[in-house]
């Protein structure tokens, strides 16, 4: 039996306790924060860290690490719903267009490129236009950006098991291509996909806060990494704390996830798997 080097579980390790950190955190902030994290409280605005406030309060007298809590799970709300939205668009037009006949392919692929070429940045920017800017634009727009990532994984992962010699004997037996998504190829490629989905939530995560920062993701007065970030700039020579703590959160929840999926193809590969 194989098993993973310490290296490689280190990475695992890491990254599901850095991820642990912050669905502990939004877990905890629907029964339980310090302070209200969205009351103004102008007579102890801008503390600096004590044991009343650990993080400190903001140029307003909210509690940081009350925001902190709360912004973890509007995070992780967006990145939830966001990879959602991608997995189950992508997938199915992966695997339909490694399946399908190859012109029925192609075109699916080239329309996948074609929504390739729009960032998430810039679909935020044109739906907030449209349809408002909120957290609900945020999370469309990530999902919509990120369905060509798993589409392309999907495709790649169908490719690789239709040669294999077990859907070549479905084949031959008559088994419908529906059938053989369903049976073998989705199946075969759940990790590749739950690598992908890892991967994409620490994107989902920049792209939330860079959205908010921007005035396009969540709308005050919830709680928001970016916005934080964005509403420390102001004060960032003589607070830096007040910047330095949010990007201290966004940094860890993608670096957790960007671990946790290292960690996760490399558990998952056997071709990794069988050089440990």
């Amino acid at each position: 039996m194989t098993t993973l080097t310490p290296v490689r579980n280190r990475s695992l390790v890491l990254g599901a306790v850095l991820v642990a950190l912050v669905v502990l955190a939004a877990l905890v902030s629907f029964v339980w924060t310090p302070y209200d994290p969205v009351q103004v409280n102008a007579p102890d605005k801008l503390l600096g860290f004590s044991a009343q406030h650990l993080f400190g309060t903001d140029k307003f007298g909210r509690d940081v690490f009350s925001q902190i809590m709360v912004g973890a799970r509007t995070t992780l709300y967006v990145g939830v719903v966001a990879v959602g939205i991608a997995a189950v668009i992508g997938t199915p037009l992966g695997v339909l267009a490694g399946l399908a006949p190859r012109w029925l392919g192609e075109f699916v692929m080239r329309v996948n490129d074609l929504v390739l070429a729009f960032p998430a940045l810039l679909l935020a920017i044109m739906f907030g236009a449209v349809f408002g800017a909120d957290t609900l634009t945020a999370m469309v727009a990530i999902g919509i950006a990120t369905i060509p990532s798993f589409a392309r994984i999907a495709r790649s992962g169908t490719l690789q098991v239709g040669s294999s010699e077990f859907v070549l004997a479905a084949r031959a037996a008559g088994r419908s291509r529906g059938n053989i998504a369903v049976r073998h190829v989705l199946p075969n490629i759940s990790g590749l996909l739950i690598v992908q989905s890892s991967v994409s939530f620490a994107i989902a995560v920049l792209a939330e806060a860079a959205l908010s920062f921007l005035g396009f993701g969540t709308r005050p007065p919830t709680p928001s990494w970016g916005r934080m970030l964005q509403e420390s700039q102001e004060l960032l020579t003589i607070h830096p704390r007040l910047a330095l703590v949010p990007g201290v959160a966004i940094a860890v929840a993608v670096l957790g996830f960007n671990l946790l999926g290292d960690g996760l193809r490399d558990r998952l590969d056997p071709r990794l798997a069988a050089r440990a």
